[in-house]
């Protein structure tokens, strides 16, 4: 049997309110600014409809408060449900230009409890110890596993902390944080161990910011397994890149190794940039952040990706909406170098192994300063001519205000 230690945090109870007064807790959420101004308008919307109940609009709009209150649960539960569930798995850290930092093994154990509105999200994540070397030659030790919980996730959290993008029928989601906490505890008690001297090693292990601007979570599930791959934007103070990281976890008591990257394309030895090119035909949906995830817009897109005889990558997008309006963006040219693509307009697309990217503005800073939104990507080809995006749409403040999931075929 495998040894466990502990590492916890004390939960604080569930908010009863929005507008509790309470001190906010510790979290791993983002909150660059309190409010989401979509969310802002909801709940204005939704107060209004206190007044004269007794005429038919009161009655109408009264209606429609029910059933968006019903459609807000049911997304929740129907979250809570995607995530339930024994999870194995692995953990990758990788730099700003692709490069592998560490690999971690994990196991992560999700359940929940309470009814409706009052319902919460509990998991509890396990990390394995590297290991000890002080232990006998010839005497295999059983893997310790440190033991971490992870703060709960309810109504309250998903909405107005976390800003949830949720897209039950695709399987995909997106979240916000504020610390790295977590992911700084996944790396601290999942590689650094003592040497024989008693110091902690690796010695050049990169640990996040104690306060990031920006910790962006995407999660896209397997089309072909129960799987999926959460990736993490980690963005310093500065508004730069720090470190991009990968679980890839499947679920199920009968899984018996976890999912890993392809050995030979963690050392890079092939260039990452080819299953992407050619030309890509799919449809995206985009949602406003919050546990209610209107619809804003579903579109038809038509994207391709060339290299031209300079070496030079020629990006094209055209969207179809669903009212027949066309929109053709303006191409997009970008130059490689090793995993990086950097494309004119001050966008970087870091290609990592698994058939994945993320993509980030070079500088948050330099937008937000330019008073212009930007976007974290997160894409997985999972397997040859067929690929998952979901894109992150931030304000100038920092707020997620949407998210975009595309699902396409290579033509």
């Amino acid at each position: 049997m495998a040894s466990i230690c502990h590492y916890s945090l004390s939960l604080p109870p569930i908010p009863k309110s929005p507008n509790s007064n309470t001190t906010r807790p510790f979290s791993t959420c983002l909150s660059l600014s309190n409010l989401n101004p979509f969310l802002s308008s909801i709940h204005t919307f939704r107060s209004s409809k206190t007044r004269a109940n007794d005429s038919p609009s009161s009655t109408r709009l009264q209606q429609e408060e029910e059933e968006e209150e019903s459609m807000s649960i049911e997304n929740l539960l129907s979250f809570f449900d995607l995530n339930l569930g024994k999870w194995k798995g692995s953990f990758f850290q990788f730099d700003a230009y692709g490069n592998l930092l560490q690999k971690v093994s994990t196991k992560l154990a999700v359940s929940s409890y309470g009814e409706d509105e009052l319902s919460s999200l509990i998991q509890t994540l396990y990390i394995k110890q590297p290991p000890s070397s002080t232990s006998i030659s010839g005497y295999d030790d059983e893997p310790e596993w440190v033991e971490y919980k992870i703060k709960e996730t309810n109504m309250f959290t998903v909405d107005k902390y976390q800003q949830i993008g949720f897209f039950p029928k695709e399987r995909a989601f997106a979240l916000r944080y504020q610390t790295a906490g977590m992911l700084e505890t996944v790396l601290r008690q999942g590689v650094l161990g003592e040497d024989d001297t008693g110091e902690e090693s690796p010695k050049n292990l990169k640990l996040p910011s104690r306060r990031p601007s920006i910790v962006c979570e995407n999660c896209l599930y397997s089309l072909e397994k129960d799987m999926r791959a959460r990736a993490f934007h980690i963005i310093d103070p500065k508004g730069i890149i720090e470190m991009l990281l990968v679980f890839l976890e499947e679920r199920g008591d009968g899984v018996l190794f976890p999912p890993s990257l392809d050995n030979t394309m963690l050392q890079g030895n092939s260039n990452r940039i080819l299953p992407y090119l050619g030309k890509w035909k799919g449809h995206s949906i985009t949602k406003r952040s919050g546990v209610y995830g209107a619809t804003i817009a579903e579109a038809d897109i038509v994207a391709s990706l060339e290299m031209n005889d300079k070496g030079q990558l020629i990006q094209g997008i055209t969207s179809t909406s669903t009212g027949g309006e066309v929109t053709t963006n303006v191409p997009w040219t970008g130059t490689q170098s090793d995993n990086v693509v950097i494309f004119d307009g001050g966008y970087q697309m870091t290609l990592l192994p698994g058939g994945m990217y993320m993509g980030c503005p070079c500088d948050v800073a330099k937008n937000v300063a330019e008073s212009k939104s930007f976007h974290l990507e997160f894409c997985w080809l999972e397997a040859p001519g067929k690929r998952q995006r979901l894109v992150r749409t931030y304000d100038v403040e920092g707020l997620a205000v949407s998210s975009t999931y595309y699902s396409e075929i290579k033509l």
